[in-house]
């Protein structure tokens, strides 16, 4: 293979960007005209002139107005059933949410939220046995995700940055309601009791969220606490993995502002 100097990949440059057509210069400098053709490209691409390739996507975050509402409601899923991952073969890191495939109205609000979120990047399902995979890639992935991290969730810190918590702050409900559609459902319960002798059954609706990081159910109790929802906490076995709301009010707030997955 014949290697061609600098000196004459910068002389046909200059004529390519003089407007000299790829086989004139090619024929003139005596190079392949694969190889012009590839030297226009790379030089092209450096400026930003390749054809449907124009700058990188803005940051979401950095470069442009965020979506508050639907990052609250994206950052509540990541938090529950998502994660960030970036190998050797991707040149971007990726965001995947994992929704099951019994709640095809959460798929859908999921994809919203990203692509409300992400304007600039496609948006894609990917099947899985029982669920649908929500994902996208993202140069900026972890400028909006700075809770990721190596390992599970659960065994490293979970703590929002400030300019995080301002956004919970402003779309408290929208968080909430990310966290529950991800590591959370509403459950109808029922007790027996006996009134004048009769054994009577009684039912209730019941909110309750799973998750083993205490961080991230912090996250959610501090913010029930701040929209007047009363909660308890429920061990299983030793630990307090679930949260539960269970009186009549709080219910009602959070059927009028969440509601069942769907």
């Amino acid at each position: 293979m014949k290697l061609h100097g600098t000196e004459v990949r910068q002389r046909a440059l200059i004529l390519l960007r003089g407007g000299a057509k790829n086989t004139d210069v090619a024929r003139k400098l005596n190079v392949p005209m694969g190889t012009i053709s590839y030297w226009k490209h790379i030089d092209r691409a450096k400026r930003g002139e390749c054809p449907g390739r124009t700058q990188r996507p803005p940051c979401p975050r950095c470069d442009s107005e965020l979506d508050g509402t639907a990052y609250a409601y994206l950052l509540g899923l990541y938090l529950g059933d998502g994660h960030v991952i970036q190998n050797r073969a991707m040149r971007s890191p990726s965001l995947s949410i994992t929704c099951t495939e019994a709640h095809p109205g959460l798929v859908n609000e999921c994809e919203s939220a990203m692509r409300r979120v992400f304007p600039d990047n496609s948006v894609c399902r990917v099947r899985r046995k029982g669920c649908w995979e929500v994902k996208l890639y993202s140069r900026h992935m972890w400028c909006l995700f700075p809770q990721h991290g190596s390992g599970k969730k659960h065994e490293r810190r979970i703590v929002l940055e400030p300019w995080q918590q301002a956004i919970i702050d402003a779309h408290r409900w929208e968080f909430i309601r990310g966290l529950m559609h991800s590591d959370g459902c509403r459950i109808t319960n029922w007790t027996e009791k006996t009134v004048a002798g009769v054994r009577k059954r009684y039912e209730y609706p019941r909110y309750l969220f799973s998750n083993k990081s205490d961080d991230i159910r912090k996250l959610l109790t501090d913010t029930l606490d701040r929209v007047g929802v009363e909660w308890t906490t429920l061990a299983r076995g030793s630990d307090p993995f679930n949260v539960s709301v269970a009186r009549k009010a709080s219910v009602a707030l959070l059927d009028e502002h969440v509601g069942p997955k769907y």
